[in-house]
């Protein structure tokens, strides 16, 4: 049945495995795990340089992990022709006197299923962002540490629920600047890859009756929480985003902002794989409020 493909498609992780070791970096770093408040158990790597300063970054969806995205066991659809590495970007971070958490969101990589095996999109991954805050919040060498968030596509969206929870992240004053890349809505990317807004309306009713998330939910409603400064970065020819919603995004954040478009190849990947091709232009970003 085409719907249940595409709601698959959708929201099911597939392969999306931990193929990279910080060792082969030579970093310095621990296997972690932590607890959500629904009960699921994450794992990551706390990657480790100084204790001042520290990003968690935030995957993007399906397809991925902490550890970034390899094409090897993804079947006839690849979304790239080669590894993306997150941790070029983490290696330079620890350079710049950083320490990074690397996690898997649920349903990815090492960590545990959700409350549902379905891909919310944001929603209930916004449990995964407020955990790892919240474990770097209370850990005893970074408790006092100021944090940056990097979030990456569906990291962005989980990041922004994260913002409109009630005892959410906005709680956090440690928290000092975010850099979010390429926000998607499932509906934007839905007409963006030529879904009628019937089939995904099917889709998403499908996807609900078996236990998953509504995908229909726009995380725009909580960006304006969003008080911190925050870089937004987008690449211009990626085929799957709407530039003018990207824009309404950047347009509803609350507080300082500023726009880095980017020129690459027409694939979404594209921009996933410049993080760790030139880190010194978002770590730039980072370094004007943090650790100051």
């Amino acid at each position: 049945m085409l719907t249940r493909y595409l709601a698959n498609m959708m929201t099911k992780s597939g392969k999306a495995p931990v193929f990279d070791d910080p060792k082969d970096y030579g970093l310095d770093y621990e296997d972690v795990t932590f607890k959500t408040k629904d009960g699921v158990t994450l794992s990551g790597w706390l990657v480790k340089g100084g204790t001042e300063k520290i990003i968690v970054q935030t995957h993007f969806g399906v397809q991925c992990s902490r550890s970034g995205y390899t094409p090897k066991g993804k079947g006839l659809y690849k979304l790239y022709k080669k590894n993306i590495s997150f941790l070029r970007q983490a290696k330079y971070l620890v350079d710049q006197g950083y320490s990074v958490l690397m996690y898997d969101m649920r349903n990815h990589g090492n960590s545990g299923q959700g409350t549902s095996e379905y891909i919310a999109w944001g929603s209930a991954e916004a449990q995964d962002v407020l955990a790892a805050v919240g474990y770097i919040s209370q850990h005893a060498d970074y408790q006092n540490a100021e944090i940056g968030l990097l979030s990456i596509c569906m990291g962005t969206s989980a990041t922004s629920f994260a913002y409109g929870l009630e005892d959410g992240l906005s709680k956090y004053e440690n928290i000092k600047a975010l850099v979010s890349i390429q926000p998607l809505r499932f509906t934007d990317n839905m007409r963006e890859i030529k879904i009628s807004e019937k089939m995904a309306s099917k889709i998403n009713d499908y996807n609900m009756s078996r236990g998953g998330a509504d995908l229909m939910e726009s995380f725009f409603e909580h960006v304006p929480s969003i008080k911190i400064p925050t870089l937004v970065i987008q690449n211009t020819n990626d085929p799957m985003s709407d530039i003018d919603k990207v824009r309404e995004y950047y347009g509803l954040l609350g507080g300082e902002k500023e726009m880095l478009w980017l020129d690459l190849e027409k694939n979404r990947a594209a921009a996933y794989d410049w993080l760790g091709q030139s880190p010194e232009q978002f770590t730039a970003f980072f370094n004007k409020y943090i650790g100051k």
